[in-house]
């Protein structure tokens, strides 16, 4: 019997005190009959909001239709048309803040449980060899995408359909940008990057893995070689607060952190070979998803105490609702109203702890959230092993330094115009390195709409 909204139906998660000992996906998915009965919620609603608050405006009621009807591979080819990484998107996209923000459950806690369909249904497709069919008519035009992240790795799919020579620059040694480096296995597991990545090489584009554009190759270099480029470079550059003791041993930005307990698996220490010094007691300047990211692998790592130092409330915390929760059953300790002041070290120039002010909340700001005071004389101090500044990104200027010819915003992202087009020839960029700190479905949303600029520009040169 098909059951039209009543309860959300619940997922099952590993047990709290068996996932913080190991980096395996927290939730463990729907099974088949779960799928189904959560999918029948549905009301298919006349006008489609869902739809038109995805960044990449997925089919979605097609998709649970076809997942009602148990037409699983249907549903995953009507998700694959317009997302390149489905099994990625469903899992880590704020959903809650946009497909299934404006579901008409949403306001009950019973929202349809968009983001756990799709990673179903691509689970499913992955399980039993199912592929996206088209057909390619190749094109004589040659485009380089430089960075595989998701605003990348969506450029490219689309081009590729276009039909044009695609080839992919990336400068580390495995593709998947922010997907590889940023987003933990208990969130992401990285045998499911690893194959939606592989996606590529499978319809022709090329891979060039440890090519760093502005060193193995210059960004002239390539304008000379391709009709056009583009740019997914992302923002991998950390910001810091610009406090005393930030260059004490046992300070990470929570990229360096992330980075070296993802890619390089410092969690599997000495198997491989980069260690990461977490300590007993840690803090965590932050409280949006990185911030919990950070937490999340610094618990797994064995520290005792994590707390998360932050100068508003948990209500105003820009992370997850999902990723909050998993941190607080996990033993995070959130500290409200606090703003580090300065960093505390050893003679040997180690973290020993931190000094914090209290804070008070004021009037909102431009974000829409109340403005943090500080509360003059209120400092306090608290011993810490480890401090994480987990405070958002800027675009990397090792790649802008070697292309003065870019134009950048005040903020150091690349300029571009309504189409995503730079200020030079031929030249797009998304993602990241246009937005600053964002989300992966908005990369994907951008990589989709410059694919089109791209293909729009090289039609109109043929001319």
């Amino acid at each position: 019997m098909i059951q039209i909204g009543g309860t959300r139906i619940a997922m099952e998660e590993q047990p709290v005190q068996q996932r913080i000992k190991n980096f395996c996906s927290v939730p463990l998915g729907y099974t088949e009959e779960e799928v189904i009965a959560e999918a029948q919620r549905c009301i298919q609603c006349i006008h489609g909001p869902c739809e038109k608050m995805c960044p990449v405006h997925m089919d979605i009621k097609a998709m649970i239709r076809e997942i009602v009807a148990r037409n699983f591979k249907e549903a995953f080819l009507i998700a694959k048309k317009d997302n390149a990484i489905p099994a990625i998107a469903g899992r880590v996209c704020p959903q809650e803040e946009q497909c299934e923000g404006v579901c008409p459950f949403f306001n009950t806690d019973n929202g349809i449980n968009i983001g756990k369909l799709e990673a179903f249904i691509a689970d499913w497709a992955m399980e039993n060899g199912v592929k996206e069919e088209f057909h390619i008519e190749e094109r004589p035009e040659q485009v380089a995408i430089i960075g595989s992240g998701p605003a990348g790795i969506s450029c490219a799919v689309d081009l590729r359909k276009y039909g044009y020579k695609v080839t992919m620059f990336e400068a580390l040694h495995k593709a998947g940008g922010v997907l590889q480096y940023g987003i933990p296995a208990f969130r992401l597991p990285k045998d499911i990057v690893d194959y939606e990545v592989s996606y590529l090489t499978e319809i022709g584009v090329e891979v060039k893995l440890n090519h760093i554009v502005g060193q193995n190759i210059m960004f002239n270099e390539l304008r000379k070689k391709f009709d056009a480029i583009f740019v997914g470079t992302g923002a991998g550059a950390p910001q810091f607060l610009g406090i005393e003791g930030e260059r004490l041993k046992g300070l990470y930005s929570a990229n360096e952190f992330l980075f070296r307990t993802n890619l390089m698996k410092a969690y599997e220490f000495p198997e491989y070979d980069t260690p990461i010094v977490c300590g007993a007691a840690i803090g965590v300047i932050g409280a949006g998803n990185v911030a919990m990211d950070v937490a999340r692998c610094a618990l797994r790592l064995g520290a005792k105490n994590v707390y998360m130092l932050y100068r508003r409330t948990k209500k105003e915390s820009p992370a997850r609702i999902e990723e909050l929760q998993h941190a607080l059953e996990e033993g995070l300790r959130f500290m409200e109203l606090v703003n580090p002041s300065r960093v505390l070290g050893n003679e040997d120039g180690w973290v020993t702890g931190i000094e914090l002010l209290r804070m008070k909340l004021g009037e909102p700001d431009k974000s829409g959230r109340p403005r943090p005071i500080k509360i003059e004389g209120s400092e306090f101090t608290m011993k810490l092993d480890t401090v994480v500044e987990a405070l958002g990104n800027k675009p990397n200027r090792l790649f802008l330094d070697q292309t003065p010819e870019l134009e950048t915003t005040r903020w150091g992202t690349l300029e571009v115009d309504k189409n995503l087009m730079t200020n030079v020839e031929g030249v797009a960029a998304g993602g990241d390195a246009i937005r600053g700190n964002a989300t992966v479905i908005l990369a994907l949303g951008d990589g989709r709409k410059a694919a089109q600029s791209i293909h729009n520009y090289i039609l109109r040169r043929r001319k």
